[in-house]
């Protein structure tokens, strides 16, 4: 079963309400995208980053990153850790799921993926929301515990609790989720970078 990585909103400005907030929390968590990135590109597996448009109907991927990874943005860090490699894909999305309004499902299938790993931001937000679309069209999915932000730990938490009780996800630590392994065994090998 093929598996793609999905990194979900990392390429931002964090310039809203609580964006601070959630800045702290995306550092770490962007350290263990990497990780899972490095993972998948050395699997030859499909890394895709989904990303919100910040309502600019005119700018592309590549503009919304070299916009977020400036000098002085609170992002700018997460954006350069995370800028996408020349074989990584990258949808654009106007809402809260990626699956919206979005071409990710018919990328996906052209790929010939059946099993997700969700990361990225918010947990309780853009996060949850792909997750769940994407179980309703019968993905597997793995949502590592550590690989996910939010505002707060306890947002994160009940978001990943939903996640495991309604739509069977994997939401253990990242060194726990291998692209190449079946879901439930152990990968080998390093871990993950600590926070």
């Amino acid at each position: 079963m093929t598996t793609a990585l999905l990194v979900v909103d990392m390429i931002n400005s964090f310039r809203f309400p609580q964006g601070a907030a959630l800045a702290r929390a995306a550092e770490p968590v962007s350290r263990r995208i990497a990780w899972l990135r490095g993972r998948f590109a050395a699997a030859g597996l499909p890394v895709v980053y989904v990303n919100d448009n910040f309502m600019d109907w005119k700018a592309d991927f590549r503009q919304l990153q070299a916009v977020c990874a400036q000098p002085g943005m609170p992002g700018a860090e997460i954006a350069k850790r995370l800028a996408p490699r020349p074989d990584d894909y990258y949808v654009l999305k106007p809402k809260h799921s990626a699956f919206l309004a979005s071409p990710l499902d018919v990328l996906l299938k052209k790929l010939e993926v059946r099993r997700l790993v969700v990361t990225g931001i918010a947990a309780d937000a853009c996060v949850l929301s792909t997750a769940q679309d994407a179980h309703m069209r019968e993905y597997a999915l793995a949502v590592p515990r550590d690989a996910v932000g939010a505002v707060t730990p306890a947002r994160r938490d009940r978001a990943l609790a939903i996640l495991r009780e309604n739509c069977d996800a994997d939401t253990r630590a990242a060194r726990s989720i291998a692209p190449a392994t079946a879901p439930g065994r152990r990968a080998r090998g390093a871990g993950p970078p600590r926070a």
